[in-house]
């Protein structure tokens, strides 16, 4: 049987896992009640990397799961890797965001580097404990448009990186910071993508100004703020793509389950913080003729919708890992993994913001006093579900529907 804590009582039945996943879930599961519980509130007030909680996650175990066997890593599945992410999303949100960049990174770099990079890469990560952490959006750039950031090739097979990044959750602090330039020499008018290439820059690397601006309403301890490349050397052995291998054909989609995963472990946590207040301090309605909160029917009511909507969100993200794995076995297309991804990150996103919205209406007005931390679920959720727009998803599955159409490879989609 498993070990594992429920997340939402029996309306999310723990799945089971193989022993070596589920080694890596119950150290993940003691480490998050432990380390990172006592600290949200400070990594909020503080809105900057998470050092402490970070450091208490940097376990060969952990930080290699998501790489596979024969590099020494755990080998764990997509399924796994979002059950993860949600786990830490139900503690601290922002954590389990920095979490998610890493997990992603690893799983790409590994597909499309260099051979030479593989074996180094994941002894960098378990043996040196080393966290990954990325610097791609530019300010004023669409999907279309091509990077700002040059990286600018040399004779010695290194680049040259000069650009600013924006939105750069979990650089702040990364170990190695994996950066997109352009390299216009690699570009071709028939495949312009060939252009893209990605470097790792390790911390304190000369030239890499990190601004420390960030300052959002939510997920504040992602610490997603402005970095400056400045003629920073990139060295081959940084060198972490190789021309046209990348990016992956469904790099978006992982981390759009992701969202899914971080979406759901914030409702789940808002639900489960919002019981104890509901039973001990609420007060019921005036004509529901019942003496305590906990028998109010309409609170019971509300908070049922509340948990089946997650509880159902939580499945569909759940399939999501089962897909991703099946894709890169060769089992599906693309638009067969596309189309649940789409599903799922619909759902995730309206169940929790209804759930980190509602449960003040289940609790009333004390639970928005000063000092509180109830609010902190809405906010790292709204902040969080800004990504990237929610009715461009619907709009992707409602235009399959119609017209049978399946999304083509992009940054969202």
């Amino acid at each position: 049987m498993t070990t594992l804590n429920p997340v939402l009582g029996d309306l999310v039945p723990v799945d089971e896992y193989n022993p070596a996943e589920q080694a890596i879930l119950t150290l993940l599961d003691a480490i998050a009640e432990e380390s990172l519980s006592p600290l949200v509130e400070e990594n909020d007030r503080a809105g900057r990397y998470p050092t402490a909680s970070i450091s208490a996650l940097k376990q060969p175990e952990l930080l290699g799961a998501m790489i596979p066997t024969e590099l020494g890593g755990g080998g764990v599945s997509h399924r796994c890797s979002l059950e993860m992410q949600m786990r830490l999303a139900r503690v601290d949100a922002s954590v389990a965001q920095i979490w998610k960049v890493h997990d992603e990174l690893a799983r790409e770099i590994l597909a499309y580097c260099p051979d030479f990079q593989r074996e180094r890469l994941a002894t960098q990560i378990i043996e040196g404990r080393s966290i990954l952490g990325l610097a791609v959006a530019e300010a004023g750039r669409t999907a279309v448009d091509p990077l700002k950031t040059k990286a600018q090739p040399q004779e010695s097979g290194g680049y040259i990186v000069d650009g600013t990044k924006i939105y750069t959750t979990a650089a702040a602090e990364a170990d190695l910071i994996a950066t997109w330039g352009y390299n216009v020499a690699a570009a071709t008018a028939d495949n312009p993508a060939a252009g893209m290439q990605l470097l790792l820059v390790p911390a304190g690397t000369a030239g890499v100004d990190i601004k420390r601006d960030w300052n959002a309403l939510g997920q504040r301890a992602t610490d997603s703020g402005t970095i400056v490349f400045t003629e920073v050397k990139c060295p081959p052995e940084w060198v972490a793509s190789v021309p046209g291998k990348a990016p992956l054909p469904h790099a978006s989609l992982r981390y759009q389950a992701g969202f899914s995963a971080v979406f759901c472990g914030i409702g789940f946590g808002a639900l489960n913080d919002a019981m104890p207040y509901i039973r001990d301090r609420a007060r019921p309605w005036a004509q529901s003729g019942v003496s305590a909160a906990s028998e109010d029917p309409m609170i019971l009511r509300s908070a049922g919708e509340l948990g089946a909507d997650l509880a159902a969100a939580w499945q569909a993200t759940l399939r999501c890992g089962d897909l991703l794995d099946a894709f890169e076995r060769g089992e599906l297309e693309r638009g067969q993994l596309a189309l649940p991804v789409s599903v799922a990150k619909s759902t995730s996103s309206r169940a929790v913001m209804a759930a980190t919205g509602t449960i003040h209406e289940l609790m009333g007005t004390g639970s928005l006093s000063k000092g509180s931390r109830y609010d902190l679920w809405w906010r790292n959720a709204r902040t969080l579900s800004l990504h990237d727009p929610l009715e461009w998803k619907n709009h992707e599955i409602g235009r399959h529907l119609v017209t049978g159409w399946t999304p083509e490879p992009g940054i969202y989609q």
